[in-house]
């Protein structure tokens, strides 16, 4: 699909579009030039086993990197029981799945990977192109993982364990773990650095009738230091993506088989509101259990100004734009059936942009929170799945491959 600059409405036609665009290429082929950092969203293709580099203000796909360069090596390491395990989560996962999550070290020259079905982390210099380490986590699956704001911790979720670990990232030496609810998920760390928030969301192979077995959907808090235990919370059904508002109290969460989000104070502990999004015609017609991985909506991420939620509809192939003062739909960008979409993460000026991954489609599409419009939608690599805004080093970038 071409690219669509909805800046065009305002410039007055494609002669002041192409500017408005050779303006912005030009910016950021300066920055490369000097070697500057470049704001980057990283995709993680979780089927190719790749990271696409996604420039956060033209959306030009600036390269791509290779993370599963040892993965014969990775096999042959396994012992028979890991095989196992290998073989059922691939199985359950509808294939291999190489990359969970991604980040970039505040330099922006080391890339770290959590590596799903391969129930691994691993570190990468992106300049030379060498593996720095990598390490085995607990269990069977490695899932979603955060950085630290100062670099020096990496958390990943080890999903079939119910715990999350804790690596230094300059050895990839395991520091730590903490207990967690079934199936932990979403790993956060505060802006300062000083709490980590995880979310579970129970076995997802059971059916939706068997939902009380599915364990503790549980949302922790971390002392990032000590790793103790501060706080839970338990949640009536899985906690799926979920962002923290800025006043670090206002909870917005999207809950496995809702078609929509809640909007939680943390401090009180209380449910302020539940917002049910419309279903499409293919998602209506889809039965809970096909769900994937039990999850109706699975994407959300706030505004750079706090003032508009992006919820992404999963079984719905559609992405909201929702005003949080009133919790209405304000726009949204509808998908061809079947596109998946499954992250979605602010990136770009003042965090002025929701990326969204089309797993099913291999795309990127860039929704404007201003206007609620589409921008552009950039093919990257097989099956796009986690995405995260970073700042990307200016010799880092030369050595991508293209």
């Amino acid at each position: 699909m071409p690219t669509r600059w909805m800046g065009a409405r305002l410039l007055n036609g494609s002669v002041a579009l192409a500017t408005l665009a050779g303006g912005l290429l030009a910016t950021a082929t300066a920055q490369a030039d000097t070697g500057g950092p470049r704001s980057v969203v990283l995709v993680g293709n979780s089927q190719s086993g790749t990271v696409s580099f996604l420039d956060a203000q033209t959306f030009a796909v600036l390269g791509t990197f290779d993370v599963i360069p040892d993965l014969q090596q990775r096999l042959s390491e396994m012992d028979l029981i890991q095989q196992a395990g290998y073989a059922a989560v691939k199985q359950q996962e509808g294939g291999d799945r190489f990359v969970d999550d991604v980040a970039l070290s505040p330099d922006g020259h080391t890339l770290y990977v959590s590596r799903g079905n391969l129930d691994d982390t691993a570190a990468f210099d992106l300049t030379t192109g060498q593996e720095l380490w990598h390490t085995r986590l607990a269990g069977f699956h490695a899932d979603h993982a955060a950085l630290s704001p100062d670099g020096t911790r990496w958390v990943v979720s080890a999903t079939t364990a119910d715990q999350a670990q804790v690596f230094d990232t300059a050895t990839g030496a395991l520091v730590g773990s903490f207990p967690t609810g079934s199936y932990p998920h979403q790993n956060d760390f505060t802006p300062d650095g000083r709490y980590i928030y995880n979310s579970s969301i129970g076995v997802v192979m059971f059916p939706q009738a068997l939902e009380w077995m599915k364990g503790s959907f549980r949302l922790t808090k971390v002392d990032a230091r000590t790793l103790n235990v501060v706080q839970t919370w338990t949640f009536p059904h899985g906690i799926r993506p979920n962002v923290i508002a800025a006043d670090g109290t206002t909870f917005y969460a999207q809950e496995s088989y809702f078609n929509g989000f809640v909007k939680y104070d943390l401090d009180s502990s209380k449910l302020l509101d539940s917002v049910a999004m419309p279903f499409s015609v293919a998602g209506h017609a889809l039965s809970p259990d096909n769900y994937p991985k039990n999850s109706a909506h699975h994407g959300l991420a706030l505004s750079g100004d706090q003032s508009r939620l992006c919820d992404v509809g999963t079984i719905d192939d559609y992405t909201a734009l929702v005003d949080t003062a009133s919790l209405s739909t304000v726009g949204r960008v509808d998908y061809p059936v079947g596109s998946l979409p499954y992250w979605a993460v602010s990136a770009g000026p003042a965090d002025r942009y929701c990326f969204v991954s089309l797993s099913q489609a291999d795309q990127v599409s860039v929704v404007d929170y201003a206007s609620g419009r589409e921008l552009a939608r950039v093919s990257v690599g097989v099956f796009p799945q986690r995405e995260r805004a970073a700042q990307l080093a200016g010799a880092a970038l030369a050595a991508l491959s293209r």
